[in-house]
């Protein structure tokens, strides 16, 4: 069955690979900090700490933000669950914010209706807003930021779908409108390491935080030792940590795939335009790209006029062989979620999304003779 997505493993990564495993260091060595490096010199940003996967790098940024028991964060209600999660790993309590169900991205009317609510009847505000840039396309930072500056709440980026996107012509990841971001590196994000996430940040202190508390909150270096005089053999746990550190090999693969990122999405983009030429005189509709944004095209996604239509898509397309998939359903729909008290009705752009969106395939591999397939079967129920 074709997936949704899939990696695109060069030659060239596979050395980068097998170098690594015949060298001194298969983690902690030299290839993590290349790899940050290269991330943060592609997103123009000053810092970057790599990561096991980006629900770590969700849960450092909460922590070096100092989130904690007795605050609150809110999220996207459509997003995977992690963009959650690591907020109550933090021991804060949770709360969403409902999206545009025509761009899958927070809704900046319904923050600002949210938070005029709150003041209004004096409930907490959130300490941390964490917005999500869905299928490779940046929120609205610029109006985003607007809204939380003047509160003194603190945005984490996920943008674990659009390294390699745009806003307002600067790479997402620079910052400019958050205290940080984060990345993904799973196999079916724009580039992967295998599993393996980035926190990128402008901010020295907030990034000095995530980087002790990814290594068992463990320092070694004298400087900063609290030791006096320590030895060169001397090492101290300062803080309560967590081992989220990203080895050697994963992050030499992302090296060389951080090489072919432009391309990827180059390639993507000549995919995308044909899907968006087979359903121009339908009633499919692919999800609306702002005008200060291009996607890095993580996933395309379409919606239909409704829910029958677009499970008898999802059928067919499955049928066919195409592993076509929903990203994502309303987080506070989950059970875990509904037991917190949580419902999807309270968000009905969340929950109309869900009820009419599906992830067609999409990766540099495919050709055009897949796209015209896919579409195809799509036409065929929509007009059936």
């Amino acid at each position: 069955m074709m997936p949704y997505s899939r990696q695109q493993v060069a030659d060239e990564d596979i050395s980068a690979v097998v170098d690594v495993l015949k060298s001194n260091f298969l983690t902690q060595g030299p290839m993590v900090s290349e790899f940050e490096r290269g991330v943060a010199q592609y997103c123009g940003v000053e810092h970057a700490v790599a990561t096991c996967n980006a629900t770590a790098a969700l849960h450092l940024a909460c922590l070096a933000l100092g989130v904690a028991q007795g605050d609150v964060v809110w999220v996207a209600a459509t997003s995977f669950v992690a963009s959650a999660n690591c907020a109550l790993y933090c021991g804060a309590d949770i709360d969403f914010v409902d999206i545009d169900s025509r761009t899958g991205l927070i809704s900046v009317a319904a923050l600002a209706a949210k938070f005029a609510s709150y003041q209004q009847q004096g409930k907490p505000l959130p300490k941390v807003l964490i917005v999500v840039h869905i299928a490779g396309q940046s929120c609205d930072m610029q109006a985003l930021a607007a809204l939380c500056e003047p509160l003194n709440i603190a945005i984490i980026e996920d943008a674990s779908h659009a390294l390699g996107g745009t806003y307002q012509r600067q790479g997402v990841g620079c910052c400019l409108y958050s205290a940080c971001s984060v990345f993904s590196f799973h196999p079916v994000k724009p580039i992967t390491s295998g599993e393996g996430g980035m926190l990128v940040s402008q901010d020295t202190q907030l990034i000095k935080k995530a980087r002790l508390l990814a290594s068992h909150g463990i320092v070694k270096d004298a400087e900063h030792c609290l030791a006096d005089k320590p030895g060169e053999w001397y090492y101290e746990q300062q803080q309560l940590g967590f081992n989220y550190r990203l080895s050697d090999i994963h992050a030499a693969l992302g090296v060389s795939q951080l090489k072919r990122l432009d391309s990827f999405i180059s390639r993507k983009q000549i995919l995308v335009q044909q899907y968006n030429v087979a359903f121009q005189h339908s009633a499919i509709q692919p999800l609306l790209v702002q005008k200060d944004c291009s996607s890095a095209w993580h996933l395309y996604i379409v919606q239909f006029t409704d829910i029958s239509t677009r499970n008898r898509c999802f059928v067919a397309l499955r049928a066919a062989g195409f592993g076509v998939n929903l990203h994502y359903l309303p987080i506070p729909g989950h059970p875990y979620y509904r037991n917190l008290g949580f419902s999807p009705d309270d968000y009905p752009n969340a929950t109309r999304y869900a009820e009419t969106s599906l992830s067609l395939p999409l990766f540099p591999d495919m050709d055009a003779a897949d796209v015209a397939k896919v579409a195809a079967i799509c036409l065929q129920c929509d007009s059936s």
